[in-house]
């Protein structure tokens, strides 16, 4: 029984992901786009279904993962997020770099852009941020995570659904939907966890 409770929840997020992807390539879009377009469109794609990977790996959602293998999934994700935002970026800067300026300086008149790019660069301030999390104090280091990652998930969700583009419209609302609802999910847990904590720390430090 508890197996088939692990197959269920993996199964369940493999879909989640990979059922929009999967989708996407019955569009009409793609019988006039390129390989690079259709690779980059692929990355955002999956840039979208890590952002749902990423908090329930971070809470220990995930069954079949001890903590601390989940913490170290955790990162390599957030690894494989950059890489796919890279690859987003990079194959629609060849496929239309006029656009991708645009995009870039925030003088697009697309609405999706600026939303995209932010979450983009929230992506890469996050990743820096890992980088020195050693030289920062905890505290710092998940405040400014999970205002960026706010900010990452705000925009990324925003930027995809206004996008026109070759994921199925029902599909892509629903992945949207659950990423919005685990980080949620995620920041309300961590916000309890710390409050339980605080008063046992308060009580040790003789302060109460």
């Amino acid at each position: 029984m508890r197996l088939a409770r692990v197959v269920f929840i993996w199964a369940l997020l493999a879909a989640a992901i990979g059922v929009p992807i999967a989708l996407s390539f019955t569009s009409e879009l793609l019988e006039w786009r390129g390989p690079i377009y259709i690779a980059a469109g692929v990355a955002g794609m999956l840039a979208l279904g890590l952002l749902l990977v990423q908090p329930v790996l971070i809470a220990g959602y995930l069954p079949g993962l001890s903590v601390y293998r989940a913490r170290r999934v955790h990162h390599w994700t957030g690894a494989a997020l950059v890489v796919a935002v890279l690859v987003h970026v990079a194959g629609l800067w060849v496929t239309s770099p006029p656009d991708m300026i645009d995009a870039l300086t925030y003088t697009s008149p697309t609405p999706f852009s600026p939303w995209g790019v932010t979450a983009m660069w929230a992506i890469f301030a996050v990743a820096v941020l890992a980088i020195f999390r050693k030289r920062l104090r905890l505290r710092t280091f998940r405040l400014v995570h999970m205002v960026l990652a706010a900010v990452i998930v705000t925009g990324s969700v925003v930027h995809g659904l206004l996008v026109e583009g070759t994921m199925e419209t029902m599909s892509k609302a629903a992945l949207c939907t659950l990423v919005v609802a685990a980080t949620i999910k995620v920041m309300i847990d961590v916000w309890r966890r710390q409050r339980k904590t605080r008063p046992m720390r308060s009580a040790s430090d003789g302060s109460i």
